[in-house]
């Protein structure tokens, strides 16, 4: 029997990871959502399309929670995105009314499951299922890191020409402009990224990705990023669902790793069917362990906004 894994919020993110997971095989899919009758239409037209994308995934759209029962990973999407001239944090008060009865819900019909967190403000809204689930830690974790760091290696590429398959990169931190990309870290084919590149193009490269979700929001006006956002969620599903054990930069739930403690913030984890399997904690410069501690700051201040 294929595992199950239910997406709530059939928004842009929300479907296309739906489509992407669909597509994989990885699961059958659920995408709910409130408004009336989208997600059965989605459901149906990804449903469909089986025939000619080659994939035998059961896919349902629905407006019922009771049909994401005993999923084994939940994707929560819902919440509203960002239009020009916000930053991520202004969501907070709108998203936590959205997240909180959204896990309660959840849940409520699949108490054994793992909950991936993609709205935001991502690590506080991660932060909120963790509290209102009541779940382990290693079951809660949001998508973040892998987002950045896709933009990170995209960026990359483009400045020197090669494919994006070549670089392999870390983004840790706060989902926001206090990221840390670690170009020390980063490499082009195993090579260091200092080989090809002097460090004031690799500065700017760094600034670009801590602003690349609010480039995205510039243009389109109305809505935030969903094509990158999407194939991130479900590298993560993929990795828990059929436990590849990746390690890839997740926000989780951290005690003392980094020096940081009671917070859900993004390092690299490995990734498997029991969820955050390991935390994997690695060798930080001053300059690097400053800028963490300047992203902890930024997370733990809008985590301090939030009231359960």
């Amino acid at each position: 029997m294929r595992k199950k894994v239910s997406v709530i919020g059939a928004g842009h993110v929300g479907e296309i990871t739906a489509f992407a997971i669909a597509q994989l095989q990885i699961a059958d899919v659920v995408l709910l959502d409130i408004i009336p009758d989208v997600p059965i239409g989605k459901g149906l037209d990804m449903l469909e399309a089986g025939p000619v994308g080659k994939y035998d995934t059961r896919i349902t759209g629905t407006n019922s929670y009771a049909d994401t029962a005993n999923s084994d990973l939940v994707v929560i999407t819902a919440g509203k995105p960002r239009t020009p001239g916000m930053s991520r944090d202004d969501l907070v008060h709108e998203n936590f009314k959205i997240v909180k009865p959204v896990t309660e819900e959840v849940i409520k019909y699949s108490p054994n499951a793992m909950l991936l967190i993609v709205s935001n403000p991502l690590d506080a809204m991660v932060y909120t299922a963790y509290k209102v689930s009541g779940f382990a830690k290693n079951r809660v974790f949001g998508m973040a890191g892998i987002l950045d760091t896709t933009r990170f290696r995209a960026f990359i590429a483009m400045e020197l020409n090669v494919s994006v398959e070549s670089i392999q990169a870390l983004v840790l931190g706060g989902h926001g402009d206090t990221m840390v990309p670690v170009a020390r870290y980063t490499t082009v084919a195993g090579i260091p990224l200092s080989h090809f590149l002097p460090k004031e193009k690799i500065d700017a490269i760094v600034e670009r990705t801590r602003q690349g979700g609010t480039e995205i929001v510039k243009y389109l006006k109305t809505g935030s990023a969903y094509f990158a956002p999407s194939l991130a969620v479900a590298e993560m599903v993929e990795s828990i669902i059929l436990d590849k054990k990746k390690i890839l930069p997740c926000a989780a739930y951290l005690e003392g790793e980094y020096g940081i403690k009671g917070l859900y913030f993004g390092v690299p984890v490995k990734l498997g069917a029991n969820g955050v399997e390991e935390i994997i904690e690695i060798d930080l410069t001053e300059e690097d362990k400053a800028a963490i501690k300047k992203s902890e700051a930024a997370v733990r201040a809008v985590v301090n906004i939030l009231k359960f």
